[in-house]
């Protein structure tokens, strides 16, 4: 850890340096030599900008390498024989195995940069700066800070919180914190980012929509009472939210939605900061390497993006592809997975899936974040494209209401209208009476390779996720005999393996992690 800190440390002082200017480029920076943080923060264009890279760059190895290895690979929605990945489906994964180790240091590298702009903003502001500007950028990076912390948790349970790499230089041990202390920790970033940040309605100019504002905040809280189980505080958020209408269910209901969308739509470069958006990762055109997204370098087929990628590194599992209620009338089904001889007139101009497609053994392919080459995608380069990640957005938001509702948090029938939007959006029938496990359903279908489903079937509890998990077909299609048969793979996690150990390297560095949590000072 002291070595994890001492880098997270110079990374905080180099981003200074790095910071983009506010251009009509998300991305865009003069050169790393035109400024010094001390002169920096002198105009509200400046502070605005000072947050911007808290948006992409970090993130990039985990959104590439990690989130769906664990959100997909890890649930039994999607499979691979990769064998750098295959440990995520079969609960083999240890402290040595360097995806993980790309989570931890990617977070925390989110985390210390967020803290960079938190703890050095208020010293260098010009006093020219109006106050709710600063408090706007602050608002943001505690956002960002307490989103890296909502995965960190999730994935590791008791971990150490950081709120000033400055502190930790120097120190060789750095405590773990309960997980208890993590979520509060978490709801104190969010609401001073609903107390702080400007609010907004989003519109169709879509590149102001690309930033969070209170209401996305506010979005993020009730997620975080959803997983306390603190249902009357997330039906309550989340109610506030939709009433607000600063969101939109894109394609949805006529005067409840925007019209102009669909639910494939969604994931189209084009529509990116689109009224649905809460929060979003914002990927540069640049083509630079983890300037980008790298996703579908991963899920594409080859040929796809223009470049050597397209290594169709995983595919839907059979279990995901029996999961859905009705393939044809489905909407979400097309646009998630590649079925042999389906046609994406937008991909490429058109693109006709191959009659073979077979990726890892599903015979069939990914299609959601498969965007396709430059020249019709907006730019970008191998492994690095300019479409947005969805870390939240309004269609979960409904399902977040409906889940708490449905717990006893608010009134059934407007949890079963939250559930419905988002159903009729898809093509289907409202369910009159749903119940949770309906919910649980719609989460996976809405959300299917948008890297939620690992923390939606552990968060139901041990004995629930143990059994669900366990029974997970993972398995891949037979092709040789007709119709094909299934090689049936099933694996069966234990207690332990709910959460995902530590780096070993970081526990060498910080041996403080193997010892019991400590209590945090929240300074009270």
């Amino acid at each position: 850890m002291n070595n994890l800190l001492r880098t997270k440390f110079l990374l905080t002082l180099a981003v200074l340096f790095l910071l983009p200017s506010c251009t009509t480029e998300f991305l865009d920076r003069p050169p790393e030599d035109s400024y010094n943080v001390v002169d920096f923060y002198q105009t509200e264009e400046q502070v605005n900008s000072g947050t911007n890279h808290l948006y992409s760059k970090p993130w990039f190895n985990f959104i590439s390498n990690v989130s769906w290895c664990i959100g997909e690979l890890s649930s039994g929605n999607g499979r691979t024989w990769d064998p750098r990945n295959a440990d995520f489906t079969n609960f083999a994964i240890t402290g040595e195995h360097g995806t993980l180790t790309q989570a931890w240091e990617s977070l925390y590298a989110v985390v210390a940069q967020a803290n960079s702009v938190i703890n050095t903003l208020p010293e260098f502001v010009s006093p020219d700066v109006s106050q709710d500007v600063v408090n706007n950028a602050i608002g943001e990076a505690r956002f960002i800070r307490g989103t890296a912390y909502f995965y960190l948790v999730r994935i590791f349970g008791s971990i150490p919180i950081i709120a000033d790499n400055d502190e930790y230089i120097l120190e060789p041990v750095v405590p773990r914190n309960p997980e208890s202390d993590v979520y509060e920790f978490i709801k104190r970033d969010y609401q001073f980012a609903i107390d702080h940040c400007y609010q907004k309605i989003r519109g169709g100019s879509y590149d102001l929509n690309a930033k969070v504002s209170s209401g996305s905040a506010k979005a993020m809280l009730a997620k975080i009472h959803l997983y306390e189980q603190n249902y009357t505080e997330a039906f309550q958020l989340s109610q506030e939210v939709i009433n607000s209408g600063e969101f939109k269910l894109y394609g949805g209901d006529a005067g409840d939605g925007d019209p102009s969308g669909s639910y494939y739509d969604l994931f189209l470069t084009a529509n990116d900061n689109n009224p649905e958006s809460i929060f979003a990762l914002q990927w540069s055109t640049s083509g630079q390497y983890a300037e980008g997204n790298g996703i579908q370098s991963l899920f594409a087929p080859a040929g796809v993006t223009g470049f050597s990628d397209g290594w169709s590194a995983v595919g839907p599992s059979l279990d995901l592809q029996d999961a859905y209620e009705d393939t044809e009338q489905d909407v979400r089904y097309y646009a998630t997975i590649m079925d042999p001889g389906s046609y994406y007139g937008d991909l490429n101009g058109g693109y006709a899936v191959s009659e073979n497609i077979n990726h890892q053994g599903t015979n069939a392919g990914i299609k959601k974040y498969v965007v396709g080459n430059a020249a019709t995608n907006g730019g970008g380069a191998q492994q690095s494209y300019p479409n947005n990640t969805y870390i939240l957005r309004y269609g979960e938001l409904l399902l977040i209401n409906a889940e708490a509702a449905l717990m006893g948090g608010g009134s059934s029938s407007f949890g079963a209208e939250s559930l419905n939007k988002v159903r009729r959006r898809a093509g289907l029938e409202n369910i009159d009476n749903p119940t949770v496990d309906d919910v649980f359903q719609e989460r996976r279908i809405e959300l299917a390779f948008e890297f939620e489903f690992w923390y939606d079937v552990v968060r139901r509890g041990p004995s629930f996720a143990m059994s669900y998990l366990s029974t997970t077909e993972r398995g891949t299609f037979n092709n040789d005999t007709t119709p094909p048969t299934v090689n049936s793979e099933m694996y069966s996690p234990t207690m332990d393996d709910m959460l995902f150990p530590y780096p070993t390297n970081e526990i060498q560095n910080n041996p403080a992690l193997q010892q019991p949590p400590v209590p945090y000072n929240f300074g009270e």
